[in-house]
């Protein structure tokens, strides 16, 4: 029997599974984690004792899992990103790895890149504006508050790619995590985008580019030490763990849109044709030759926990129910979710938290239905968005942990107007890993597709005109409260 890994490197765990190549999941194993905070606006993790020594872990666990006689026939591995890891030239890190977008560090960065490019020129060639996803900004921190760091660097990796090097001795990175990492890729070329790298690079070697799905070298005597997988196992490029997810679901085709719940939302999207918005994050795609829309929210599950902490700690059961006593509306409470600011499509880091209409009357299970109708009018502002793109939503796939909850699903079906489709199988990115692989070292034909879908969540059409005119003042709470806000968020 041959089998496949796939392991994932999210935020708050690293997960693996051994799979089938009928998709038949063999074996499970997951090691939790805690990035670093150390300071505000920082989120670090290091390379080498998170995610190196987790895939080592995990991998020994899968391989012990395997049944007798059955062969690991290919390995890829996701991860949280767009990251930063920089690695002299034994690819040993000089430094910490800078998280995705919830690293905040560059924004003296970012506005300097975008006077020196241009900010018209930047969407043109990379497809999005410069935010705190980028990449390049980060490098040009380092270089500018470290150079001691900066000046043994040698290469520069994501969170999958530094994983790849560490099994396989390749640099390499893939399409689709090369074009996250703004402004060094050219998206339309497919490409390197070969001046504005010179100019921040530096010493920096470029790494060879590939996509997700295919091989890009073999495990090594060394790393087959310490994984225990077979040395000379073919290993595949991996991606960015969001994207691997979507792909495990089956959103593969120009219209297919994942809606992944979670701390934050993501959404994506695959596009048909080229398409930007400065207010939207456009990508290659996981497949060769393909683009996506992508956009996430910077608080959606941590809204709810933070009020379940605060209004008494009382189970998430005892919430939803009180929840769902209340009508769709939240009779008249409406909730500007922005906590922790927002990313899209305000790109707002000073952003707030905004409680509007509230009322003696209005209680606990008021405002946990208004925060997840909060966040869901969120979503219906990005797909209005998203529309522009002439590639209209054609299937729509929710996952993540957030489904779990019938009021928040249920509220986002009746605002944006999508029935969701729900997948049978929810394990996340690695089962994406797992099938890249399968795909990549050629057990599957291209075109497989492992998800099966188990419910549909419709929108009911009687909340629809409620929640029309309901999203009408939530589109209004944000610009009629910046100025406001933006001194408060001054204080604290």
């Amino acid at each position: 029997m041959e089998l496949l890994v796939g392991i994932d490197l999210g935020t708050g765990s690293s997960k693996g599974v051994l799979v089938r190549a009928d998709g038949v999941v063999v074996a499970e194993h997951q090691v939790a984690h805690e990035i670093s905070l150390p300071r505000p606006g920082w989120a670090e993790v290091d390379a080498v004792g998170m995610w190196w020594d987790e895939v080592c872990l995990i991998s020994r666990a899968l391989v012990d899992a395997a049944p007798r006689g059955s062969r690991i026939a290919g390995v890829c591995v996701s991860g949280v990103g767009p990251c930063l890891v920089l690695c002299d030239e034994h690819d040993d890190p000089v430094r910490p790895a800078i998280l995705y977008g919830i690293d905040t560090r560059a924004s003296a960065e970012i506005a300097d890149f975008t006077a020196e490019f241009g900010a018209a020129e930047i969407l043109r060639r990379a497809g999005k504006s410069l935010s705190s996803q980028a990449v390049g900004p980060k490098i040009e921190w380092v270089r500018r508050h470290e150079p001691e760091a900066m000046a043994r660097a040698r290469r520069w990796y994501g969170s999958n790619s530094f994983v790849v090097a560490k099994l396989t001795g390749e640099y390499v990175q893939d399409h689709h995590t090369a074009s996250q990492c703004d402004p060094l890729y050219a998206i339309r070329d497919f490409d390197w985008n070969a001046d504005w790298a010179g100019r921040i690079l530096g010493e920096l070697a470029l790494p060879r580019l590939a996509w997700p799905g295919e091989v890009v070298g073999t495990v090594t005597a060394e790393a087959a030490d310490r994984t225990g997988i077979a040395a000379g196992t073919p290993v595949v490029a991996g991606t960015v763990d969001a994207y691997a997810e979507a792909f495990s679901v089956g959103v593969r085709n120009p219209g297919d849109l994942m809606l992944m719940y979670g701390s934050t939302m993501f959404l994506v999207q695959v596009l048909d044709k080229f398409h930007t918005n400065s207010a939207l994050w456009t990508t290659t795609g996981v497949e060769a030759g393909t683009y996506a829309l992508a956009a996430g929210t910077s608080t959606a599950g941590s809204l709810a926990q933070w009020l379940q902490k605060i209004t008494g700690g009382a189970p998430f059961d005892e919430l939803t129910a009180e929840a769902l006593a209340v009508p769709p509306g939240s009779e008249g409470l409406v909730v500007l979710p922005y906590l922790a600011g927002e990313r899209t499509p305000v790109f707002d880091p000073d952003a707030r938290g905004v409680v509007a209409g509230l009322t003696l009357r209005h209680g606990r299970g008021h405002l946990f239905r208004a925060a997840y109708e909060g966040i869901s009018f969120g979503i219906r502002q990005i797909l209005e968005m998203f529309d522009d793109a002439d590639s209209p939503v054609v299937r729509a796939v929710g996952v993540g942990g957030g489904l779990r909850s019938p009021v928040w699903a249920q509220a986002l079906s009746d605002i944006t107007g999508l029935t969701q489709l729900v997948p049978e199988q929810a394990i996340g990115a690695s089962y994406g890993d797992a099938l890249l692989s399968a795909i990549g070292v050629g057990l599957v034909a291209p075109e497989t597709d492992w998800a099966r879908i188990d419910r549909e969540v419709p929108p009911d059409p009687a909340n629809r005109e409620r929640y029309d005119a309901l999203y009408e003042t939530w589109l209004q709470l944000y610009p009629a409260t910046r100025e406001q806000v933006h001194r408060l968020a001054e204080f604290g």
